[in-house]
């Protein structure tokens, strides 16, 4: 089914986890990037139009300085974005040109989704960038939000994001193969459900300890974008994004991730 979701989908949405897009000391995977970049084109060629939404520049900045990680104030933490949300863009814009890609940056916050004229002009953004080629990439503006103003994590983002956009398709990238029955970490007897047609029936059966040590995001937050996002008619894939090729493979049928049908399929 995802097979079919991704070949019928012009515009998706790619929620890049800072687990994903991150080595295990916290710099930029650039293998990773590299291999994004080439699905990417693959897809474009393809006639699909793409949007990434990207975790990691506060671990990334953990990285390029070597210091500050256990640093919990907040000024640290919104410096520590700035200095890695230049080494996260010049990362991709270097591989991503690459493979002749050109990429530009949305840095957003909650209040930009609920103010009717910066939607406007986050919309007509993304529409010229698409028109253009260029490849939006879509982070939440960490350098100025503080916690009463903060969507709080990017897979809400990424919905508020696809919503916005009007999306066919959000694939959300991450640590984990899809959503299990159970912490797969932890229980041998997992298993991963390949469809989710009723949410809240998901959400009431399965357990959802543990998340990732970089990401800010869990099991929860990844059901709680998938159902705002499906009851606007967009369907909505979890994959494991460290896969070689797993946006290719899920779309040749090769690879399996969970998919949650929208409210219109």
């Amino acid at each position: 089914m995802e097979r079919n979701t991704i070949s019928n989908s012009k515009k998706i949405v790619i929620k890049i986890g800072s687990s994903t897009i991150t080595s295990e000391d916290g710099t930029i995977d650039k293998k990773f990037l590299e291999n994004l970049a080439s699905q990417v084109k693959t897809l474009m060629d393809m006639g699909k139009e793409i949007v990434i939404v990207s975790s990691g520049a506060r671990i990334a900045g953990v990285g390029t300085l070597g210091k500050w990680s256990r640093k919990e104030d907040i000024h640290y933490k919104q410096a520590l974005c700035a200095i890695g949300q230049v080494e996260l863009m010049d990362s991709y814009r270097k591989i991503f040109g690459s493979h002749g890609l050109h990429v530009g940056q949305l840095l957003l916050t909650k209040e930009d989704f609920n103010h009717e004229s910066r939607t406007l002009n986050i919309r007509n953004t993304l529409f010229t960038l698409l028109d253009e080629g260029v490849v939006p990439i879509i982070n939440e503006n960490d350098t100025v939000c503080v916690e009463e103003i903060k969507i709080g994590d990017n897979d809400m983002l990424a919905a508020y994001t696809t919503v916005l956009w009007g999306g066919d398709l959000l694939i959300m990238l991450s640590d984990i193969e899809g959503i299990y029955t159970k912490n797969p970490q932890n229980n041998e007897d997992a298993r991963l459900i390949e469809v989710i047609e009723n949410i809240e029936e998901i959400e009431n059966s399965i357990s959802q300890d543990g998340k990732s040590s970089f990401g800010t995001g869990g099991i929860a937050t990844k059901i709680l974008a998938a159902k705002k996002v499906t009851k606007y008619g967009t369907n909505v894939i979890v994959a494991k994004g460290k896969k070689e090729n797993i946006v290719l493979k899920l779309l040749n049928g090769e690879e399996k991730g969970t998919l949650f049908l929208s409210k219109r399929n």
